[in-house]
């Protein structure tokens, strides 16, 4: 299976510090995430209803219809079911869950670049766009996404679009160009609303499609406390434009942060900064022995930085890295 972030407990274990002592950076979970106040009862003792609000609370922040779903995990999952085994491009590299899922699913899988996809889009019966991409955090602008769609449509062909990061950076969002046969977009709370426990995703598609996902996944998928938060969170608009503006002026503080211990990140969004660096595992390593958890990747090599939740964890940080910089120039 992938390996993710956020795996606290194991790393307690392996380390020998305490859960408590540990700064988190390793997962794009925004570290000020929505409060959900106290819930009804009936969230927690009566099977969920379809016509609960959050459908149209999704329509109302969005401006497009959804199929709910248990996260965007989910979706991820059950997609590649939905079609005959193909020949499906990964843009990457990028989140593994998607090439797992849809080699699982018996579908042939080649990953590109962005600059030798273009030349491949008519061989291709399905494309994977992580956008921003995680952990990269390349993004590409909604126009070049649309002329790919387009070239793939035109022989029954999909595009998958996870926009996972998107909700604090919508600019280059495809939620704006309507439903179009073979597109197909992702959400969920779990990054920008930093709900990633109550396990709410949003899959954008035409209708059709939409209802063969949810014939597939069944009735009851999401829970009915999490149908209930997930529609305040939608509502709260005073919350959105503030954490917004919040999270630009953090991520901002991040990079500087980082740049003044030579790791000037290449590229990074409001949630994460991506630091290209050949010896990206042992330096993931050094942090840890100091309690602070960083992801760090092979293919690209490089870290990851979560965006720490106040000033004592800044704090932390800049001490961590400089105990790391002291003990490699020893």
């Amino acid at each position: 299976m992938p390996e993710h972030g956020g795996r606290l407990n194991a790393a307690a274990a392996r380390y020998g510090i305490a859960r408590a002592d540990w700064l988190d950076l390793s997962t794009g979970i925004n570290p000020h995430g929505w409060s959900p106040p106290a819930l009804p009862a009936a969230c927690w003792n009566r099977l969920p209803e379809p016509d609960d609000g959050l459908d149209a609370a999704v329509q109302a922040h969005y401006g497009r219809a959804a199929l709910v779903t248990a996260g965007s995990q989910a979706a991820i999952l059950a997609l590649p079911r939905l079609r005959a085994a193909g020949r499906i491009g990964i843009l990457g590299p990028t989140y593994a869950e998607h090439a797992h899922a849809w080699a699982q699913a018996g579908h042939t899988l080649q990953t590109l670049t962005v600059a030798a996809l273009p030349a491949a889009l008519e061989r291709l019966d399905g494309l994977v766009v992580v956008n921003p991409d995680n952990p990269s955090a390349r993004r590409l602008p909604a126009a070049t996404l649309l002329d790919w769609h387009a070239r793939l449509a035109a022989h029954g062909g999909w595009l998958l679009v996870d926009e996972a990061f998107s909700d604090a950076e919508p600019a280059d969002s495809l939620l704006a160009h309507g439903e179009r046969e073979g597109l197909i977009v992702l959400r969920s709370l779990g990054k920008f609303f930093g709900l990633a426990g109550v396990r709410v995703g949003f899959v954008f598609a035409v209708p059709a499609l939409r209802a063969a996902l949810d014939a597939l996944l069944g009735p009851w998928t999401v829970a009915g406390p999490s149908r209930a938060v997930a529609a305040l969170a939608l509502a709260d608009r005073d919350w959105q434009a503030a954490m917004r503006a919040r999270l630009a002026q953090e991520s901002g503080r991040l990079v500087r942060l980082l740049t003044r211990h030579n790791l000037q990140p290449h590229a990074g969004t409001a949630l994460f900064q991506w630091v290209a660096h050949a010896d990206a595992a042992n330096f993931a390593e050094r942090l840890a022995r100091r309690g602070v958890l960083v992801r760090h990747f092979s293919e690209p090599a490089g870290l990851r930085f979560g965006l720490p939740a106040d000033e004592a964890a800044l704090r932390r940080l800049d001490l961590a890295l400089a105990g790391v910089r002291a003990e490699r120039m020893g």
